[in-house]
């Protein structure tokens, strides 16, 4: 059974656009390398033929999953009147110290902790879910520690 896989329309969006990508652009690309590689003879003991063929799985690997994400998407569409976290809001919390970090909720598929985009299934996205501004949320790590975070804000 395949997970429902939750997605914003700006996720949507980008994985459309790389899938277009890599079935126009890139595999023409990839072809062309092996073309170009096959010329220089016996592929056998042809690097050139090997990094392009390596390539071109990983190229059509990914349009194979990507493909599959899009199939099994459920598309959110944020609501623009409500005051809880959910899938798509922007959420500014507060740690205990007083730092301020700003994350956005987006679905597993979406997920990018260095661009602050934080899967709704990590521990931190589980445990913001549904809350409002203000409220204090303990967050339990895997390794067994609890944080606390306030919602200072929710943007939609």
């Amino acid at each position: 059974m395949q997970k429902e896989i939750a997605l914003t329309v700006e996720g949507q969006q980008k994985l459309e656009d790389e899938l277009l990508h890599l079935t126009t652009t890139k595999r023409r690309e990839v072809g062309e390398r092996i073309k170009e590689a096959k010329e220089f003879g016996d592929i056998s003991e042809n690097s050139e033929y090997d990094d392009a063929k390596n390539e071109q799985a990983l190229v059509e690997t990914r349009i194979l999953e990507i493909n599959q994400i899009l199939a099994h998407a459920t598309i959110i569409v944020s609501p623009k009147k409500n005051d809880k976290v959910f899938l798509g809001s922007k959420v500014e919390l507060q740690d205990a110290d007083g730092d301020i970090h700003v994350y956005r909720v987006v679905g597993s598929a979406e997920a990018d902790p260095a661009a602050d985009k934080i899967s709704n299934e990590s521990p931190v996205g589980q445990a913001i879910m549904g809350h409002k501004k203000g409220d204090v949320v303990p967050v339990h790590l895997p390794s067994g520690k609890v944080i606390e975070y306030t919602v200072v804000s929710i943007h939609h």
